[in-house]
């Protein structure tokens, strides 16, 4: 499995701020509201991440097409808030660090679960755990090292399988894990279809698929891990939380470069680069990021409403209460009335042009198909939005410079700086 990486900037500077104009917020009010945010944001995360489970729990206790239908809406739900934390990431070290837990794709599948026999026939050099399968396996060999793996708990799963061996794809934990065990391959190529697992994989009476009580302990354990995860998440942001107080340090200050630095790495070396123009320029449907539900075209779509929360300094919660207050976008209106106009428009054109693949989508035609090869129309409306993705970084580059903000480095993609060698 191709898998490009993102460079990293290596180091981040803040230069003096002038004095703020006489209508401008302070800027600690600033970095409190983005934390703020964080947190209201990851706490509806862990919140859907509970419902997930209780969901979870029922097709295990009842393994029928109902409930596991119920499961895979419920792991849907979930997405909406977490992918709009996602604009607090690159910024913010502790998040980074952390966000290989819960987030970490593309993954070899054949590492937890049945695959289909093209895949077990495929060689992979990088990886000699593509397909171990620790769902049949009371006993995996790691590094040379045997695992006992006849328990499947949170910490085999955390300790021993997730990165085993070293290698990224070996991703044990966190959505995409759950989303593979809830929905299975997706053996559809960038033709129409999505994961098509039976409720009977879970169900020992008349199982499928072999081992479904280990299924379930996998499914289970991972859905319980990712609820620690948010639980540890959601407080690093609460009043005396680590990730709060490095953002009001400096007087806000720190925080402020995290924002721009996420803001401007998400829109354009992660996501327009390695989530979207990479899968486009090769074609492959392994390289959308919710490969198993074809979900990815909702996933896009709320990682570019939490850059467009952070800038404007305003997010709606799950239960329909808004969370906001002072904004870089107001910081930026008091230096430099025109640069905000820029940056909102091109915000608001990203958040059209994913509007357009959302709609696109629930009209039938899943992200893996629109990028498939030969899809000419499906290919134009994905440029588009990276394009507009592309666009909205420079005029966060922009705001930089009015800001007068020194040496903010957003995170760069192959896909986007060297698209020959992608290729």
């Amino acid at each position: 499995m191709l898998r490009i990486f993102a460079a990293m900037a290596a180091l981040v500077f803040l230069g003096a701020l002038p004095s703020a104009a006489a209508d401008a917020p302070a800027i600690s009010a600033v970095a409190k509201n983005y934390a703020d945010i964080a947190e209201a944001a990851y706490a509806d995360s862990l919140a859907e991440a509970q419902k997930l489970k209780a969901a979870v729990d029922t097709l295990v206790k009842s393994p029928t097409e109902e409930n596991l239908i119920a499961a895979r809406k419920a792991w849907i739900a979930a997405r909406v808030p977490y992918m709009q934390t996602e604009a607090f990431r690159f910024g913010n070290k502790i998040v980074d660090d952390w966000e290989g837990r819960v987030n970490a794709w593309p993954l070899d599948e054949g590492l937890i679960d049945y695959v289909s026999q093209d895949y077990v026939d495929q060689t992979s050099e990088s990886n000699e755990l593509y397909a171990a399968n620790v769902i049949a396996n009371t006993s995996l060999k790691i590094g040379g090292e045997t695992v006992d793996t006849s328990k499947i708990t949170k910490e085999l799963l955390s300790d021993k399988l997730r990165d085993a061996g070293g290698v990224e794809t070996n991703v044990a934990t966190g959505y995409h894990a759950i989303e593979f065990l809830l929905w299975g391959q997706d053996l559809n190529g960038t033709g129409p279809g999505a994961g098509a697992r039976p409720a009977s994989d879970y169900d020992t009476a008349r199982c499928t698929g072999g081992n479904c009580d280990r299924r379930a302990q996998y499914l289970q354990a991972a859905t319980d891990l990712l609820i620690d995860d948010l639980t540890f998440m959601t407080a690093q942001w609460g009043a005396e939380g680590a990730a709060r107080k490095a953002v009001m340090a400096d007087d806000g200050r720190a925080g402020l470069v995290a924002l721009f630095k996420g803001l401007g790495s998400l829109s354009y070396g992660e996501l327009a680069g390695e989530r979207m123009k990479l899968g486009l320029l090769i074609h492959d449907p392994e390289e959308e990021q919710d490969c198993f539900s074809d979900n990815t075209h909702n996933s896009h779509y709320y990682d570019a409403l939490g850059i467009q929360n952070v800038y404007l300094g305003s997010y709606k919660r799950i239960d329909g209460s808004t969370v906001s207050g002072p904004s870089a976008a107001d910081l930026v209106k008091a230096k430099s009335p025109e640069a905000d106009q820029r940056t909102r428009a091109a915000i608001a054109e990203t958040m059209k042009r994913m509007q357009a693949i959302v709609d696109r989508a629930n009209g039938g035609e899943a992200y893996d198909q629109m990028i498939g090869e030969g899809n000419e129309a499906g290919n134009a409306l994905v440029d588009q939005a990276i394009q507009a993705l592309i666009a909205q970084s420079k005029e966060f580059e922009r705001d930089i410079a009015a800001l007068e903000l020194k040496a903010i480095e957003f995170e760069g993609s192959d896909s986007l700086d060297q698209p020959g060698a992608v290729r």
